[in-house]
């Protein structure tokens, strides 16, 4: 997609992600204005078309639409605070990491000064901006993610969640979560076939297309936990989820069993409660009433 030089857009921060986003728009052809606190970084966008500014200020200044990419909350603020006069009538689009409450702080902060505020939580890494398989998640300002939809297809798939700002964090939030516990996950599994002499290469070989056939099964726990009937049939049980024999293997290799220590006590306190019949989707209700 491409879009008219008309379009003028300023990114302030350019880290890894931030470069990405402002490379994805100079190539889309939109008028790009950068900024970054410490100066070089600019240098590969300029050549491509891209204006440099000396001070934040001068790149809000520049743009209609102002992207934040910064290191986190505390440096939005730190950046945007001095610039409230600049920045009223424009739109604010902050694609730091936040936490929820950060975002509809910023969110409330922004409309005080009179500023469009969307949010944005990327579900991608740098080399996947405005490519397939990237997505952004936002909410906040509804006129805002309408209006600027054309320009925020350019990075990935644009889903939004709402008019409280806070609801794209937390939905980017509780993906990473997923994310990092399926990593751990894996690096358990290759920890235990290590000394075997299993490598971690040949381990992923077999993981890779395991843990993604696994994935099919997310709706059908989806649909049993909003029906919170975990007696339906064709479960499998807590009972028999029981992970005694993965942690005796893991204990048998000379490893932690940490990360299945973790899940093995989810299913316990549902099996202590009388539950253990139930399915094994029963275990959301251990985490949903923390112990």
């Amino acid at each position: 997609m491409t879009t008219d030089n008309s379009v003028r857009v300023s990114v302030l921060g350019l880290g890894a992600m931030g470069t990405a986003l402002a490379d994805t728009l100079v190539k889309a052809g939109c008028a790009t204005t950068v900024w970054n606190r410490s100066p070089g970084k600019a240098d590969g966008l300029v050549a491509r078309g891209a204006d440099v500014a000396a001070t934040a200020g001068d790149a809000v200044r520049a743009g209609r639409s102002v992207i934040a990419c910064l290191l986190d909350h505390a440096s939005v603020h730190e950046v945007l605070d001095p610039l409230t006069g600049e920045l009223a009538g424009r739109t604010l689009v902050n694609v730091t990491t936040t936490s929820p409450a950060q975002s509809r702080e910023l969110a409330a902060w922004a409309a005080d000064a009179g500023v469009a505020y969307l949010d944005g939580g990327i579900m991608a890494v740098p080399h996947m901006i405005g490519r397939p398989g990237a997505s952004v998640l936002y909410s906040g300002s509804a006129d805002a993610f309408d209006e600027h939809k054309p320009l925020l297809e350019l990075w990935g798939t644009s889903t939004y969640f709402g008019e409280d700002a806070g609801l794209a964090s937390l939905c980017d939030l509780a993906l990473l979560a997923s994310m990092y516990v399926m990593f751990a996950g894996f690096m358990h599994g290759a920890a235990m076939v290590a000394p075997a002499g299993v490598t971690a290469s040949v381990f992923a070989a077999h993981a890779a297309p395991w843990l993604t056939a696994m994935t099919g099964e997310f709706q059908g726990y989806a649909a049993v936990i909003d029906g919170e009937d975990y007696s339906v049939e064709g479960q499998q049980s807590l009972a028999f989820s029981d992970l005694d024999d993965l942690l005796a293997a893991s204990a048998d290799q000379g490893i932690s069993s940490e990360v299945v220590d973790m899940v093995q006590r989810l299913i316990q306190r549902q099996i202590d409660a009388g539950h253990g019949e139930q399915g094994f989707a029963r275990i959301i209700e251990s985490i949903r009433q923390p112990g």
